[in-house]
């Protein structure tokens, strides 16, 4: 586990649009874009091996760069393996969310950053309990869900999973917008960001002709 002293105060961001990675939860990537190689190699060089993944906000009015949302989530590689066309499979595993101050200039293909972890300790604790999580509920929520959407999933797997890791891999998983993941990324606590993920599924059956809702 990493202390705060240990956080970097610059690390390379990965801007993928709609992919979210969580404290403590693992993401896989496939990196075969050559400034991406240049940046995995460069992070594998590190000690701490960090990349923080960020969203895009999409064109400003008028054109120009794309802007990158407030927060992101900085993972350590884990794991990664090459393929035999030179393309990487790696896994982050999350470690912190971290504030953008502003990227830096250089001459790396990717954008490197300086960041803050202020306001992001309790993501460098141990795993977060959420008093609140009435679980039965919540899986006939997510079921109506999944058939409304016709996806599939192993439910022996989700009635046993703790619970950040159920709520933390569903808010990766499911298939949001892009600005709907960075809800869920910025929700201060499990508890806040079970409310929000309920309040997605909640709108998405509704959308769809459900009008039973979590009470």
């Amino acid at each position: 586990m990493m202390t705060f002293a240990e956080l970097p105060d610059t690390i390379p961001l990965f801007p993928l649009p709609g992919a979210l990675l969580l404290p403590r939860a693992r993401l896989p990537l496939h990196i075969f874009e050559p400034r991406y190689l240049q940046m995995l190699e460069d992070a594998l060089k590190t000690r701490q091996r960090m990349i923080g993944m960020i969203q895009p906000r999409g064109m400003p009015a008028g054109g120009g760069e794309k802007r990158l949302s407030a927060i992101g989530c900085a993972g350590r590689v884990t794991a990664f393996s090459e393929t035999e066309d030179g393309r990487y499979m790696i896994t982050l595993t999350g470690i912190s969310r971290f504030r953008l101050r502003r990227e830096l200039p250089g001459f790396a293909p990717y954008i490197r950053a300086e960041v803050a972890w202020e306001g992001f300790e309790r993501d460098l604790g141990r795993a977060e309990q959420d008093d609140g999580f009435r679980r039965e509920q919540f899986l006939d929520l997510l079921g109506r869900y999944f058939a409304s959407e016709q996806l599939a999933t192993d439910w022996g797997t989700l009635k046993d999973a703790e619970d950040e890791l159920l709520l933390n891999s569903l808010s990766m998983l499911l298939p949001f917008e892009p600005e709907e993941k960075q809800a869920l990324l910025e929700a201060p606590t499990l508890a806040n960001r079970r409310e929000t993920l309920v309040t997605l599924i909640e709108f998405a059956l509704r959308s769809g002709g459900d009008e039973e809702i979590l009470q």
